[in-house]
């Protein structure tokens, strides 16, 4: 449940890649640049990053989950550095930030049935007291997310569909009670109706559990679905922060007006007509570092 002492925040996250694969680009590449921003856990809300392919946006997601450490700048927990967490603080950051990843797949371990996932998060974090109690902990987080325990209990991945797999690691994220959810495109290879089964889960979580989501996606429309807040990041910078309404509705930096105005028109004889010229390029790149603050939504 939501702790008004549970707070992540990350301040001046950069994250530089070198090598001789950014030998083109000076032999170094900057994914994530000087990065802040905040999530609360009271009150629980969503927050979606938003931005194309190769914008950072899951380089950011693997900071946060520990699993990079950031060139420079800090992510804090509690007020202290994630990376200095170790034993039981970092136990608890472990299972209080849970994430969701993109392959409904690639996440599974194929020889193993889905059941495996569940007992692992029940022993290593010391989820239930006896056998029944465990089986009752799965089946009750596989009805938290639409699941019947006997239509996925006891099959190995590939006799599931993706829906399922996604559904199944949002179970294990229920049955671990986190604050936070670090979602990275998780709806990005689902069809449209499962997607939405899948984005209703996440709100649930949000108002019956008090979870916090941050929802990383380059669709839109998903992060005009869950709501909440936005924050539009381009070349690994945030270029624009506030209410998801004003964001998408009332864009105000070129970055998120043509993110915009690339999106079809839901009708398949409508044609695009125009298109940026050169100058209107030059003119985006130029301006892209310029962060702007819907108001009401501070920059951290």
């Amino acid at each position: 449940m939501a702790d008004s002492g549970k707070l992540i925040e990350l301040s001046d996250v950069s994250q530089v890649f070198r090598g001789a694969a950014f030998r083109q680009v000076g032999g170094e590449l900057t994914a994530v640049d000087r990065v802040s921003f905040k999530l609360t856990a009271d009150p629980p809300h969503i927050t979606s990053l938003v931005g194309e392919s190769g914008s950072g946006k899951s380089t950011i997601a693997r900071i946060i989950l520990g699993l990079q450490r950031p060139t420079s700048g800090r992510v804090t927990y509690y007020g202290k550095d994630i990376y200095d967490l170790h034993g039981e603080e970092f136990q608890r950051y472990r299972r209080d930030v849970q994430a969701v990843f993109q392959d409904p797949y690639g996440i599974f371990n194929p020889f193993y049935r889905v059941d495996r996932v569940f007992w692992t998060a029940i022993k290593k974090f010391k989820l239930a007291k006896s056998h029944q109690d465990g089986d009752n902990l799965i089946a009750e987080a596989l009805e938290a997310v639409g699941l019947r325990p006997n239509d996925v209990l006891g099959r190995y991945p590939h006799q599931i569909s993706g829906g399922q797999r996604q559904r199944i690691m949002l179970a294990r994220t229920y049955m671990c009670r986190p604050s936070f959810i670090i979602a990275d495109e998780p709806v990005s290879m689902l069809d449209a109706a499962v997607r939405v089964l899948f984005l209703n889960v996440l709100l649930d979580f949000k108002q019956k559990y008090g979870m916090t989501t941050l929802f990383i996606t380059h669709d839109l429309s998903t992060a005009y679905y869950v709501g909440g807040d936005a924050l539009v990041i381009s070349k690994g910078q945030i270029v624009e922060r506030g209410a998801v309404d004003d964001v998408l509705v009332h864009p105000t930096h070129p970055y998120t007006q043509m993110l915009l105005s690339s999106l079809p028109a839901p009708d398949p004889d409508a044609r695009w007509h125009d298109k940026l010229d050169e100058a209107e390029v030059a003119q985006l790149a130029a301006t892209e570092t310029d962060v702007l603050t819907v108001e009401g939504v501070p920059t951290p």
